[in-house]
């Protein structure tokens, strides 16, 4: 099995991204100046319609729970720009920013989470609960872990089709010591299975420190026992995420069988709208934003390298600003579900 980096984190309450990780291309040459932008617009995108969506929130517009992806935006983004049209990605409740990196219409998505008609799940599903057949996105799911097993079912049918397409299984690191979870490592490495299991390592499960949860910090190693491949990535650099996610792909469509990549990234926001996040300091938080805020970083590395101008990006980020101010227009809008929607979507004819 390959190594990785002991990286970890600190007993304190200061964090530190993980160093270079062995295996993974980190001269970041493959990538060129069309795909930092994109990535740069990608997650400009989810940071915009985060905010917005918290400010919906707040106004009594979203109702139920709501969890943001803010802070976390270079692992989906890096993720997403490694697989193709027919991989599969399914995800948690923290599944905003999944959709949007999918593709998926930002009005849809704003009008779902405001429960309206015009929402992707015709507003019966809200923040946690949306699905998308034509991205291949099937899902954010409420319950902890339960994402795992059905990803590794698709990765199943993946498999047993013989299409080489790969699914992405997304969750977090207060998911990654769930039971369910570790079962579906057992059969994916038993069956040499396509999946991806990308542990969104954001360092706090609601508001527990990781360190106080696990046993182990290098969550990469979960499936060592079973000889899963895994590394650890620095999940706030998003050309980090991307050359991990290139690597890993390719391993699955080889059919070397599954692959762990643990993210270590970090929320800025409570685990919910609902949290307050006491649990940890605002200098913690503010240094955080301040030297790894993959958003701020990829800015700095696209005007030091003089691939945009600072007009440029304050254009991009006008741009982005309009779109999801859009999409927040036509999601208050849009009407709510007729009384009779209750009955629709419940059972699939055989």
């Amino acid at each position: 099995m390959a190594g990785t980096s002991k990286t970890g984190l600190k007993k304190s309450s200061k964090v530190r991204k993980p160093q270079k990780t062995k295996g993974v291309n980190n001269r970041n040459l493959k990538f060129d100046r069309d795909s930092l932008v994109a990535f740069y617009r990608d997650m400009l995108l989810i940071r915009r319609f985060e905010e917005r969506a918290g400010q919906l929130y707040g106004m009594g517009l979203i109702g139920g729970f709501c969890h943001l992806y803010i802070g976390q935006e270079a692992v989906v983004v890096g993720m997403q720009k490694t697989i193709r049209d027919n991989d599969a990605v399914i995800t948690s409740y923290r599944d905003h920013g999944h959709m949007l990196a999918c593709g998926m219409d930002p009005k849809g998505v704003m009008a779902e989470l405001t429960g309206r008609e015009g929402g992707y799940s015709r507003g019966k599903g809200g923040s946690m609960h949306m699905f998308s057949a034509e991205k291949n996105f099937f899902g954010g799911h409420g319950i902890v872990g339960a994402q795992v097993s059905i990803g590794t079912g698709l990765a199943f049918g993946q498999r047993y089709k013989g299409d080489n397409g790969i699914t992405l299984a997304y969750f977090g690191d207060g998911a990654a010591n769930q039971g369910q979870v570790h079962e579906s490592f057992n059969m994916a490495a038993l069956w040499k299975l396509p999946v991806v299991y990308v542990i969104e390592n954001n360092r706090y499960g609601m508001g527990t420190s990781v360190k106080r949860a696990s046993a182990t910090e290098d969550l990469s190693q979960l499936g060592a026992g079973r000889g899963i491949h895994g590394i650890q990535v620095d999940g706030m650099d998003v050309v980090a995420v991307a050359e991990a996610g290139e690597m890993a792909a390719k391993k699955c469509r080889k059919g070397e069988g599954p692959v762990i990549l643990e993210m270590v990234t970090y929320r800025y926001r409570g685990h919910s709208m609902s949290d307050p996040a006491t649990y940890r300091t605002k200098e913690e938080v503010s240094k955080i934003r301040d030297e790894q805020d993959p958003i701020g970083n990829l800015k700095t590395r696209i005007l030091k390298g003089k691939i945009l101008s600072e007009n440029e990006l304050k254009g991009i980020d006008k741009e982005i600003r309009e779109e999801v101010a859009e999409a927040a227009e036509f999601a208050q809008n849009s009407p709510e579900p007729k009384p009779s929607e209750l009955y629709t979507d419940v059972l699939v004819d055989g």
